[in-house]
C-alpha cells in the first residue's frame, strides 16, 4: 500500500468510527450520551488490535486497547452477535461505562472459517447501573457498591436479543424499566 492509499484507508476507517458515534448520539435517550457526549466508538481488527477510534472520549477506549485481544480470544463469535461488559478488571473504566462489542465478518470469511475480520465497539456512560442510590457516581467503598458488574455476556446471538441475559441484567438495576421480551 502506498502512502496515498494508506491515507485514504485511514480516513475511511476513522470516518466509520465518527459515523458510529453520530448514530449512537442520534438514537440515544440518555442525556449522558445525547447531550454530554459521554461515549466513544472504535474499530478493532480480528485479533482485537485497535485500528481506529473517533475523538469522542479516548480514555474510554484507551483501556480497551489492552483488553480486547483477551476478550476476542475467549469468545465464540457468530454473525449477529453483540457482547456487553463493564467489568473494570476486563478493560472497563468504571461501572457506568458500558461497552458493546460486535464482530464484523466478510461474506467470504463467514463461509470459510467463521472468524471475524474486525470488531466495532462503543462505550457509553449510563446514568443508572444499579447502585444503592440512583445516579452514576454513588459514594462507594467497594466496586460492588457502584452497581452491576457485567462480565462479558452476549446480549445478542445470531441477530436475536438474548432475552435471558437482558432480563437478568435488568433485574439487578435499581431503577429498571420492566420490558417484556
Amino acid at each position: 500500500m502506498n502512502p496515498i492509499e494508506l491515507s485514504i484507508f485511514v480516513s475511511r476507517i476513522e470516518s466509520i468510527c465518527e459515523e458510529m458515534g453520530a448514530m449512537l448520539r442520534r438514537s440515544a435517550f440518555s442525556p449522558n450520551i445525547k447531550d454530554r457526549l459521554d461515549y466513544s466508538c472504535a474499530v478493532f481488527d480480528g485479533n482485537g488490535e485497535l485500528c481506529a477510534q473517533a475523538a469522542h472520549i479516548p480514555v474510554h477506549l484507551g483501556s480497551m486497547a489492552y483488553a480486547m485481544a483477551d476478550i476476542v480470544k475467549t469468545q465464540s463469535w457468530c454473525h449477529g452477535d453483540m457482547l456487553v461488559l463493564n467489568n473494570p478488571y476486563l478493560g472497563g473504566t468504571h461501572l457506568p461505562d458500558v461497552t458493546m462489542i460486535a464482530p464484523v465478518f466478510s461474506n467470504d470469511n463467514k463461509k470459510i472459517d467463521n472468524k471475524p475480520i474486525a470488531f466495532v465497539v462503543n462505550r457509553a456512560h449510563h446514568a443508572d447501573i444499579g447502585a444503592d442510590t440512583p445516579g452514576s457516581m454513588p459514594m462507594s467503598h467497594s466496586l460492588h457498591d457502584e452497581g452491576l458488574i457485567i462480565s462479558p455476556a452476549f446480549i445478542m446471538r445470531n441477530e436475536r436479543v438474548d432475552g435471558s441475559t437482558y432480563k437478568n441484567q435488568l433485574k439487578m438495576v435499581y431503577n429498571h424499566n420492566p420490558l417484556k421480551l
